[in-house]
């Protein structure tokens, strides 16, 4: 792999909360954090693709006490069988659960799996966390 060095020009203020950012997060230097930038927004652009394939996270707050929720939601996965790679379920307390997702696909059957997920009747609160495969990143 080559290396190509470029210059940027930033306001003054603008690179000192920059390097801030940075130091906080733990990058050893501005390069590093500079690639992170371009790869996420490169994931932002397949994830806007819609056809690419990626992988993401379905995270579920609810109340196993909501009737026929926990049923619903297994039905709901064994329906998706073909984009879901794992699941794990945590039990927060003695009422509320936990459930994290893996999911694998294209764009817009993993936002749609997500958005049935969420939306079903009794899910406190639900989110998608998108990624790539990994396979267009240098």
């Amino acid at each position: 792999m080559s290396v190509i060095r470029f210059g940027i020009s930033l306001d003054n203020a603008l690179l000192q909360c920059f390097d801030r950012r940075n130091k906080k997060k733990g990058y050893a230097n501005r390069s590093e954090a500079i690639r992170d930038l371009i790869r996420d927004s490169l994931v932002t652009e397949e994830w806007e693709s819609f056809t690419t394939e990626t992988v993401g996270t379905i995270t579920l707050v609810y109340s196993h006490d909501t009737r026929e929720l926990t049923d619903n939601l297994t039905d709901l996965q064994h329906h998706y069988h073909q984009s879901i790679l794992s699941a794990m379920h945590i039990h927060l307390d003695e009422h509320n659960c936990l459930e994290v997702i893996v999911v694998k696909g294209k764009a817009r059957d993993i936002k749609a799996i997500a958005d049935r997920l969420i939306g079903t009747k009794g899910v406190k609160h639900g989110k998608l966390a998108v990624t790539s495969t990994g396979k267009s990143l240098k």
